[in-house]
């Protein structure tokens, strides 16, 4: 199957405003949004869910890199969780169950008050691969289905729902996101539904 032409779409584009729970909103965004400071901080966004293996951003600044051929590494402006999706075939099946508990950890996450935990604050979250039309789609699709089913009953009203807001053409929808992504989040709502109807069993 060939790509679809490409069309235009923000870089940032809001999908669900005040998360129940959490009190923030939630965006999608690709390569362009994740790597311009100023777009993040004009949103309050502190958390980036990054679900690309194939790409990656520089968050640490130019005053900690070292002099003897390492790169830099520390804090980064923002706090950065990383899932990396292949975007079509070669995710095992088990990626978006551990997508969908790593952004329900990031909401929900504490920090201990000390100095190696420099950034605590709370703020709104994006969610983005190289595109923000594929991976990212499909992974903030499985969360809203999950934590809001009475406004998102079924997978499919999730897609479209963040298809909308994405303001993805029609045109593309046979690949935004790609049909193996969604099988994969179809597999991945059946596992984690059963985590969570056996997760008192398992404390007990």
């Amino acid at each position: 199957m060939t790509s679809s032409p490409h069309y235009e779409r923000p870089h940032l584009s809001l999908i669900q405003k005040n998360l129940p729970g959490w009190d923030v909103d939630l965006y999608i965004g690709g390569k362009e949004a994740v790597s311009t400071p100023d777009l993040l901080d004009a949103h309050d966004i502190k958390v980036i869910v990054n679900c690309a293996v194939n790409f990656d951003v520089n968050l640490v600044g130019d005053d900690q890199k070292a002099e003897d051929g390492r790169v830099a590494s520390g804090p980064g402006f923002l706090r950065y969780y990383k899932l990396g999706l292949v975007d079509g075939p070669g995710n095992a099946d088990t990626m978006f169950v551990a997508g969908y508990y790593l952004l329900r950890g990031a909401l929900g996450q504490t920090f201990p008050d000390k100095p190696s935990y420099p950034r605590r604050e709370k703020g709104n979250v994006l969610v983005n691969c190289r595109a923000g039309r594929s991976r990212s789609v499909s992974l903030v699709a499985l969360f809203l289905h999950l934590e809001m089913p009475e406004l998102y009953p079924t997978l499919a009203s999730a897609i479209a729902h963040v298809r909308e807001a994405r303001q993805l053409h029609p045109d593309e929808w046979f690949e935004t996101p790609k049909p193996v992504l969604i099988h994969a989040i179809e597999r991945a709502a059946d596992m984690i539904r059963l985590i969570e109807a056996n997760k008192d069993r398992a404390v007990a």
